[in-house]
């Protein structure tokens, strides 16, 4: 049978060449510890950490390599800053398209007195800037947002909303988790604080490695969440106030960092531009093959513009778990089905509580499979 991964938005696969090589080079070949041995093995893992640090500055368009954090994803990256900085008493601001990762734990802070409030965004997901402006307060201190939705993939006005806390003095954290790889990101330009990013989905290397990047002036105000050995100032029983080792704490994960660093290397080598004109052209054959489909039902944008490569459906008169299923079982082709850790994106969208079928192809998805994905679900509504 046929398989189509069409679910690049929750992982990408394949990965970027080189990435197993790399893993698979450090585990057999090299093995030493960062920052935890005077042998060269352990000197060639702290270079090519390091140099993995300078390829995400250079990602990004950021200064400091030292001010990049790895962590083993982009879950614990933002539970680090938002944990690490928000005190009693502060107020955030949110698009009522964020995911889970950003949701949940403002959600548990909020039980703790801290206050967060949700900028509504329209049917597509399209949030309009203006909106921002009405709802900071005298304790407004951040606005957290994901740069593209990863139900629909509409883009949010990142830029403008980065004007807006120039303008008010606020904290601007980033969650890229669906834009690292796929849109141009320039940290200073976007008059960002922070950023959060993943390995595993646009940037193309495997899962359980993340990070974040963060401001100078904002790392003193931001309180480690894991303490512990650092591999530095091994002296003293208190945690280091210097960068990285501040966030760092415990062993890294220096194989997945090792295959990181072979993605990014890929990544620069073909270029964002390229990337993301590739999966817009699949995205619009997509989108240009299901216009003339009954019983579907297109959630978000439906032109390539200002969109990225997640497309949702809803099956309006069909079990949308049951055609996902079918589509795996009898046509080999591999979506995601339900809320996609985005209840709020999904209410926005008046999708919920039902959800849709995502498809989410990526730059190493063929035009060939998106045909074939467009005949197989022309077939799936009229088995079902």
């Amino acid at each position: 049978m046929k398989r189509v991964y069409l679910d690049n938005s929750a992982t990408s696969y394949p990965k970027a060449p080189d990435v197993s090589k790399f893993i698979c080079d450090y585990i057999d070949n090299i093995g030493g510890n960062v920052g935890r041995g005077t042998y060269q093995t352990s000197y060639t893992s702290g270079h090519v950490v390091y140099e993995t640090r300078e390829l995400i500055c250079d990602l990004f368009k950021f200064s400091n390599p030292l001010n990049v954090v790895f962590t083993m994803n982009i879950t614990q990256s933002i539970n680090m800053l938002l944990r690490g900085i928000l005190k009693k008493g502060d107020h955030v601001i949110v698009s009522s398209m964020e995911h889970n990762a950003v949701m949940r734990p403002l959600t548990s802070l909020s039980k703790s007195g801290i206050f967060f409030d949700k900028v509504q965004c329209d049917i597509y997901g399209r949030l309009n800037p203006s909106n921002i402006e009405k709802h900071i307060k005298p304790n407004t201190k951040l606005i957290v947002m994901t740069h593209a939705s990863n139900v629909c993939g509409t883009i949010m006005p990142i830029e403008e909303i980065g004007n807006i806390c120039r303008k008010h003095g606020l904290y601007f954290f980033l969650d890229s988790a669906q834009s690292a790889g796929v849109l141009n990101i320039d940290f200073d330009k976007l008059n960002l604080t922070a950023l959060a990013f993943t390995g595993h989905k646009g940037l193309l290397g495997p899962q359980g490695v993340g990070g974040f990047i963060i401001k100078d002036d904002i790392v003193n105000e931001i309180n480690p969440i894991i303490e512990g050995g650092t591999g530095s100032l091994s002296e003293s029983e208190e945690q280091p106030d210097y960068m990285p080792d501040k966030f760092e704490s415990g062993t890294l994960n220096i194989p997945n960092i090792f295959g990181l660093n072979a993605s990014l290397k890929f990544i620069k080598s073909i270029g964002i531009d390229s990337i993301h004109q590739k999966e817009m052209e699949l995205t619009k054959r997509f989108l240009d093959g299901i216009q003339n489909i009954d019983g579907i039902k297109l959630s978000g944008l439906n032109s390539v513009e200002g969109r990225t490569a997640a497309i949702s459906l809803d099956f309006v008169n069909l079990d949308n778990s049951e055609v996902a299923f079918t589509l795996d079982r009898e046509f080999g082709i591999m979506t995601r089905v339900g809320l996609h850790c985005a209840p709020s994106a999904h209410k926005t969208l008046g999708t919920f509580p039902k959800g849709t079928v995502r498809f989410s192809p990526g730059y190493f998805t063929t035009f060939e499979e998106i045909d074939y994905t467009i005949e197989s679900i022309n077939k799936v509504i009229k088995m079902l």
